[in-house]
């Protein structure tokens, strides 16, 4: 019976495509904008993945790591006097202006890091060699800078190019793998001492200490003394979590709280998910009411009400998975595309495939539950009449 099911369903051409038509588009609408949503969160804690530190210490009242209330340069020794600290370096991280060799101005992220140990360098360097940061005016770019830095349209950075902070001049050293920022600018990193000169003076200049902990200490630990020795607010660097005390959860979660982002992706994926089920029972309700003398007549030569409605099962959830696995690989390959271009931000968590499975299995049972509804009241007799 259930093979019969399915050749009655393959049979009918124009439904099992339209069906699996609005099955994929609610697929690919509900996926494709979860795994941006998680992209753009994730571009909002670049800063913490390009700036690699266990340890972040901050002013009292920071939220997120894009909100920089500065501190005073002595927090820094501060820091480093906590007994369960093994280091702790400055750290400075702003927006800033540079000014091309066409004219042109672009906005950067710019990361100033201690000149002695380089503590927050990026970890993965195409091209130069980190020490050179010491050289005199010298800067690392990253791989978006390369194209968003060029003086002359298709022709990227290189070692060796240069364009102006401040007015004084910025020579690239090096050149960056690194995770692109929420606010669209490349990152730049230079020396501590250099990103001072680099910024318009202010009182304290300090954005974040950065730290890690003494071998036999816990991160957790650490982060309690030097909040407890020094007022300040310490947060762990690991990755998004549960824990209140991750400076990733906090980031994203203030964006989450505090933007309408959330909102825009989250309309857009419930319209994904209304139309996929308007057009799902739609046309199964309207396929079951062209079928209806076929399952009468299987009815009246014995079929009970529980067979039946394992053939709408059968078909509703046959079409489900089609219409998913479609869906599915229409994302992969605007994932691929997204990829490749760095654009828009793209990141699909492995819960999110499982939960769009859910919701289309949910509106494939609501739609076969809306046919057994019809066939259940079904008489045998009816498909004798003319």
């Amino acid at each position: 019976m259930l093979r019969l099911a399915l050749k009655m369903l393959f049979g009918d051409t124009g439904k099992y495509l339209m069906l699996v038509a609005g099955l994929v588009f609610a697929t690919f609408l509900m996926a494709q904008q979860a795994a941006v949503f998680c992209g753009l969160m994730s571009w909002t804690t670049a800063t913490l993945k390009n700036v690699p530190a266990p340890i972040w210490v901050v002013e009292e009242k920071v939220e997120q790591v894009n909100e920089t209330n500065p501190l005073l340069d002595t927090d820094v020794a501060r820091v480093r006097s906590v007994d369960s600290v093994a280091w702790a370096a400055p750290l400075y991280s702003g927006i800033q202006r540079v000014k091309l060799a066409n004219g042109n101005f672009k906005m950067i992220q710019l990361i100033g890091i201690d000149a002695t140990t380089l503590a927050g360098a990026p970890v993965n360097l195409k091209e130069g060699r980190l020490e050179d940061l010491r050289l005199p005016h010298a800067v690392i770019i990253d791989d978006l800078g390369v194209k968003r830095l060029a003086s002359e349209k298709g022709k990227p950075v290189k070692v060796g190019d240069f364009f102006e902070l401040n007015d004084q001049e910025a020579r690239v050293v090096g050149i960056a793998d690194a995770m692109q920022s929420f606010t669209g600018g490349p990152y730049v990193w230079t020396t501590y001492e250099r990103a001072m000169q680099y910024t318009p003076a202010q009182r304290k200049m300090l954005s974040a200490v950065i730290a890690a902990p003494k071998p036999g200490v816990s991160d957790e630990q650490a982060v309690a003394d030097i909040e407890r020795q020094t007022g300040l607010r310490a947060y762990l660097n690991r990755g998004f979590g549960d824990s209140e005390k991750d400076f990733n959860t906090t980031t994203v979660w203030w964006y989450v709280k505090n933007t309408g982002i959330p909102i825009s992706f989250g309309i857009t994926v419930v319209v994904g998910f209304v139309v996929g089920m308007a057009i799902s029972c739609q046309t199964f309700y309207t396929f079951v009411m062209e079928h209806m003398k076929h399952l009468g007549a299987l009815k009246a030569m014995g079929a009970s009400n529980g067979t039946l409605c394992m053939m709408l099962i059968t078909q509703a959830f046959t079409v489900g998975l089609v219409g998913y696995g479609i869906g599915l690989f229409l994302t992969g390959g605007f994932a691929h595309a997204a990829l490749q271009n760095k654009q828009p931000p793209f990141y699909m968590p492995m819960v999110v495939p499982f939960a769009v499975l859910g919701v289309i299995l949910f509106i494939c049972a609501v739609s076969a539950l809306i046919g057994i509804w019809r066939v259940s009241r079904l008489e045998p007799a009816m498909v004798f009449r003319g």
